[in-house]
C-alpha cells in the first residue's frame, strides 16, 4: 500500500507530528508498504529516508507566526504531486488550503482510485479561540459562538472516504459539535526508547543541582513548543506557588514564540530552568526517566504524545482534567487538576508530593506497561484502510 500525506504541520523541526510521521513512515516499510509525505518547504527538494519511504517539499510561502512551518498555496503542485505518485490512500490534516486541494483531486484522468482519509490531529476551537476569548466569555458561549468552523470543516470533508482522529479525546470533542468522524484511532509512541530501567539517580541529582535543591525535593518535567496553546505560565505558575511550601523543581525543555515571555515570567527564580530541545531521543529518554513527574498544562492537547512518553518512562503526571493527556492519564500514578486554573495545578503537585514516593513509584511502573506502542497504530491504521479500499471495490465489482 503505498500512502501519501499531504501534511502542511510536517517540519524538520516540528514537534509531535514531526515525531509521529518519522515513526510511522518506518514501521510502514517494516510492515511492507510506502509513505510518502509532501510538505511545505524553503525549496523544492526530496528527501528519502534510509530505511523507506521519503519526503517531498514543495516551495512554499512560510507561516507568519512560526516559521518553523510552511503554507500550501498552490493548487497545481499538490495535484501534479499526486498524479505522479499515483497513491492507494492519501492522508490531509490541514482543516485549510491543502483540505480542499485534496478534497478537490481526481487523478490525471478523472477517475478517483485513491481512497482520501482526512485524519484529525488536531482542535483549533480548544487551542485557539477557547484560550483567546476565556476572558470575556464561557466556554459553552464561545463552542456556540465558533460552530460556523465546525459546519465548515463539514462541507470539505464531504470530499474525504473517511475521517479519522488521532484518539477518543478529540473524537469526543468533534462529535459533540457535530463534526463527521467515521473512526478513532488512538496513536502511541516508540517504546523502545522509553523505559523506567532508563532512571538515573546521579543525573537526577545534577538536575536537582542546576534547580537548587537537595535530593529529598521533588524533580518535574515538561517538554513541548513554547506556544499559548501549551500554558506554559500556568504550569511556572503552579509550581511557583506549590514552591513556596515545597521543595520543587522544574525543568522546561522546548522552544518557540513564548520562549522570551515564560523567561520572564521565571523570573529569578532558581527552581525553574529553561533548556533547549533535546532531539537526542536516547539522551531525552534517559533526563525524562530521571525526573520524578511530568507536568503539562495544555487542556487542548488532543492525544498527549509527551504524555505518553513519560508515562512509559514511569512517570507519574499531573495534568489538566481535560484533553488527551486525561484520557491516556492512570489514576494511580496521576494527579488531575482543574483545566486553566494554576491554583488547581498546585495543588495537584502538593498532593502528587505528599503520596508515599516508593508506592507512587511502584504505581507508575505498572502503568509504563500499559502504554500504547507506535507500531500497534499504524498496524491499526493500515488495515482500517485495507478494509475500506477492499469494501470500495466489491461495490465496484458488484
Amino acid at each position: 500500500m503505498r500512502i501519501v500525506d499531504v501534511n502542511e504541520f510536517y517540519s524538520p523541526t516540528g514537534g509531535g507530528v514531526r515525531t509521529y510521521i518519522d515513526r510511522k513512515m518506518g514501521i510502514l516499510a517494516d510492515l511492507g508498504h510506502e509513505l510518502i509525505v509532501v510538505a511545505p518547504g524553503r525549496e523544492d527538494r526530496v528527501e528519502e529516508r534510509p530505511g523507506g519511504g521519503r519526503v517531498i517539499y514543495l516551495k512554499s510561502p512560510g507561516m507568519p507566526f512560526d516559521r518553523n512551518y510552511g503554507l500550501f498555496w498552490d493548487r497545481a503542485a499538490i495535484h501534479r504531486v499526486l498524479d505522479e505518485l499515483d497513491p492507494d490512500v492519501v492522508e490531509c490534516c490541514s482543516p485549510w488550503r491543502p483540505a480542499w486541494f485534496v478534497g478537490e483531486w481526481t487523478g490525471p484522468d478523472g477517475q478517483q482510485r485513491a481512497l482520501k482519509s482526512f485524519f484529525m490531529h488536531n482542535d483549533n476551537i480548544a487551542a485557539y479561540a477557547q484560550r483567546w476569548f476565556a476572558g470575556f466569555a464561557s466556554h459553552d458561549r464561545i463552542e456556540r459562538a465558533f460552530g460556523w468552523y465546525s459546519r465548515y470543516m463539514n462541507r470539505f470533508l464531504t470530499r474525504f472516504d473517511t475521517v479519522v482522529t488521532n484518539g477518543p479525546a478529540l473524537e469526543k470533542r468533534l462529535r459533540a459539535r457535530g463534526v463527521r468522524i467515521d473512526a478513532a484511532m488512538p496513536l502511541g509512541i516508540e517504546r523502545g526508547h522509553f523505559s523506567p530501567r532508563l532512571r538515573d539517580e546521579a543525573l537526577r541529582g545534577r538536575l536537582l543541582q542546576q534547580c537548587g535543591l537537595p535530593a529529598d525535593a521533588m524533580l518535574l518535567i515538561g517538554l513541548g513548543r513554547h506556544h499559548g496553546e501549551k500554558r506554559w505560565p500556568l504550569v511556572v505558575d503552579a509550581v511557583a506557588r506549590a514552591g513556596t511550601d515545597l521543595p520543587i523543581g522544574l525543568i522546561l525543555f522546548g522552544t518557540g514564540s513564548q520562549s522570551k515571555a515564560i523567561a520572564r515570567r521565571i523570573g529569578g527564580s532558581p527552581h525553574i530552568r529553561m533548556f533547549a530541545p533535546v532531539y537526542d531521543r536516547e539522551r531525552l529518554a534517559a533526563i525524562m526517566a530521571s525526573c520524578d513527574a511530568l507536568i503539562h498544562g495544555s487542556e487542548a492537547e488532543p492525544f498527549g504524545l509527551v504524555a505518553s512518553e513519560a508515562m512509559a518512562s514511569g512517570l507519574p503526571l499531573i495534568v489538566p482534567d481535560t484533553g488527551g493527556c486525561a484520557e491516556i492519564a492512570d489514576r494511580h500514578a496521576s494527579e488531575l487538576y482543574t483545566a486553566r486554573d494554576a491554583t488547581a495545578a498546585a495543588a495537584a503537585i502538593a498532593r502528587l508530593f505528599a503520596r508515599d514516593r516508593g508506592m507512587l513509584r511502584r504505581a507508575a511502573v505498572v502503568a509504563s506497561a500499559q502504554v500504547r506502542s507506535d507500531h500497534a497504530h499504524a498496524v491499526e491504521l493500515v488495515d482500517y484502510y485495507a478494509g475500506l479500499i477492499a469494501a470500495r471495490r466489491g461495490r465496484l465489482a458488484a
